[in-house]
């Protein structure tokens, strides 16, 4: 080969592919850019070419990388941050069930939400029910109660009904307890109240004492959808997340989510290249005594370190680990209509032998704790492990943690963990308040020292069986202290500034699992924003629970545009079946 001969061409080559990588495929012009990086912090436009983000700057700087193919987009003044990643919501098993799910969340008034239950009652068929699952609380409304089971019945009619509240109970109409075949005779489950009257008979409320089973178990005797109303269903829920600026989830599991069975539709999904929202998972034990057993399958399934290629595009779909729910034995639900449970002796044992087995496959973890006490003794058998199997590295995490001490943070911190936060306390501040008084509330969960400590920290919703998944929520409730219905429940110097609360709710997930350039709007990052209707960092705080995107994009795609930006993105999707509540009422309210 003639070496000085050839120099030139491969001079000519590696030129070309620079020229070309130097365009881009989509270009944002116009905007006011919160890119979360050290550097530039706000810039006017960006750029993307493929997934990644090319380069962010001024107008002119950016428009010099738009070719005859690139497609410009105006965002005329508008804000655009980093795609939203909630650190904890339920979107496989979400998506499954959404299109049948009448949503209260945003409601303002009981008055419009019994109409609501009304209106859906008349078009629901025969065979299916009605349902509101979650996502609300009487503070939201107006006359600042809940609907009683008369009203209830009165909207219902013959149409079968459930109605859930919190973790802390759910009504079902006559026709519903008709339908489960639930009367004077049937038996009250363990930890669960099936409320009778002076006759004897059931009234149709139904209690956690403490455990919400007896609310999950009656859930899932519901009729399910067909297979292709699955798959609409969770592409409608994807594209409401996408709606709210959301970009990535990290999917916690759930009760009644069985693996593999259960993953079936994002499976399929994924495969097609269809997935709108990056969706690391976890694998959530279901059954009491069948834990180790279950996660010695799951581990004998799962290669934890291949992400796997769709051949279609890089949106994260695999399992992450395992969790939340690592034993039923430490299941510490946040139902604050009732005192704190107290876990069982046998927690410690079951708790270990589960996660020495998670340590030794080096399967990262988390596990749901809201009460100081739970953590305690979670953390004694993390230390005991540690000690045999350092986990020297290793992802974990805890979710929740409203009540944890300055001491337990620290224990945290020295095992290398994070702690994922949620919006919880907006839903149910009042009842917290009512049940540990006010002090107890102020720094629940304490952010703010979690921060100082240098632990990650990421934010979410915990949606959407007791708080909504509308992540502005989240970010309205960490910025101003107030719940859904206006109570000071955290103290406003334990609260954050909108800078700091947006980065837990954008890098600071990906942190929490050691994710590396997602979260930011910086060159080289994968390419997740969205541009907002309102302008998050100068709206007053009330309109921040608001906010929608104008626009969103996922990994370098255009996957979801308002009517101000229909022509560059895609058509809608009709909704099935037919009397869905999201074809007639959508998902969250915009009152």
């Amino acid at each position: 080969m003639n070496i000085v001969k050839t120099l030139p061409l491969l001079f000519l080559l590696f030129s070309s592919i620079a020229v070309h990588a130097q365009e881009a495929d989509i270009v944002i012009i116009n905007g006011k850019i919160t890119t979360l990086s050290d550097e530039n912090a706000e810039v006017q436009a960006v750029a993307v070419a493929g997934n990644k983000i090319l380069q962010t700057g001024t107008n002119a700087q950016i428009l010099k990388l738009k070719t005859s193919k690139t497609k410009v987009i105006d965002a005329r003044g508008s804000r655009i941050i980093p795609g939203l990643f909630d650190s904890h919501l339920h979107v496989i098993r979400g998506g499954r069930f959404y299109n049948t799910e009448l949503r209260w969340d945003g409601v303002t008034s009981l008055k419009k939400a019994l109409q609501m239950l009304k209106e859906q009652s008349a078009r629901t068929p025969e065979g299916q029910w009605v349902r509101v699952v979650g996502g609300w609380n009487e503070y939201q409304f107006e006359e600042k109660r809940l609907p009683t089971l008369a009203e209830i019945n009165e909207a219902t009619g013959d149409v079968p009904t459930f109605i859930l509240y919190l973790y802390g109970k759910a009504w079902l109409n006559k026709a519903g307890l008709k339908k489960l075949a639930i009367n004077g005779d049937t038996p009250n489950p363990f930890q669960g109240l099936i409320e009778k009257d002076t006759e004897g008979n059931p009234t149709g409320l139904l209690v956690a004492e403490p455990n919400a089973s007896i609310l999950y178990s009656t859930l899932a005797k519901l009729p399910e959808l067909s297979h292709d109303e699955k798959v609409n269903s969770t592409l409608q829920y994807m594209t409401e997340l996408n709606r709210l600026g959301i970009t990535g989830v990290m999917d916690a599991g759930g009760g009644f989510q069985n693996f593999p069975d259960d993953y079936g539709i994002t499976d399929e999904l994924n495969k097609e290249g269809k997935i709108t929202v990056r969706l690391p998972y976890y694998l959530f034990a279901q059954k009491k005594g069948t834990e180790l057993a279950d996660y010695s399958k799951w581990t004998g399934m799962v290669e934890i370190d291949d992400h796997g290629h769709n051949g279609f595009n890089d949106v994260d779909y695999y399992v992450e680990g395992g969790g939340e729910n690592l034993v039923m034995d430490g299941a510490d639900f946040e139902n604050f209509l009732f005192p704190r449970p107290e876990l069982p002796p046998t927690m410690e044992k079951n708790m270990k032998e589960v996660l020495s087995l998670l340590v030794k496959k080096r399967w990262p973890f988390r596990i749901h704790a809201t009460y100081n006490e739970s953590i305690t003794r979670f953390l004694n058998v993390i230390e005991d492990i540690d000690r045999e199997t350092p986990l020297n590295g290793l992802v974990w995490f805890i979710d929740h943690a409203e009540t944890v001490t300055d001491e337990n943070l620290k224990r945290i911190k020295a095992l290398g963990g994070g702690i994922a936060v949620q919006h919880r306390m907006a839903y149910q501040g009042e009842s917290f308040i009512h049940r540990y008084g006010k002090k107890g509330a102020l720094a629940a969960p304490p952010v703010k020292r979690m921060l100082a400590l240098g632990l990650p920290v990421g934010l979410g919703t915990d949606g959407t069986r007791v708080a909504s998944y509308n992540p502005w929520v989240a970010l309205y409730w960490i910025t101003s202290g107030k719940t859904i219905g206006g109570t000071q429940v955290m103290a406003k110097d334990n609260t954050l500034d909108r800078k700091t609360a947006l980065g837990l709710l954008t890098y600071g997930g990906y942190k929490l699992i050691k994710d590396t350039l997602k979260g930011k709007i910086e060159k080289g990052y994968f390419a997740d924003l969205a541009i907002l209707d309102k302008d998050y960092f100068t709206v007053n705080e009330e309109e921040i629970k608001n906010i929608t995107a104008k626009l969103t994009i996922v990994d370098g795609k255009i996957v979801y545009g308002n009517e101000e930006y229909k022509t560059v993105a895609p058509a809608t999707l009709p909704v099935i079946p037919a009397w869905s509540p999201v074809k007639y009422f959508g998902g969250y309210q915009k009152n």
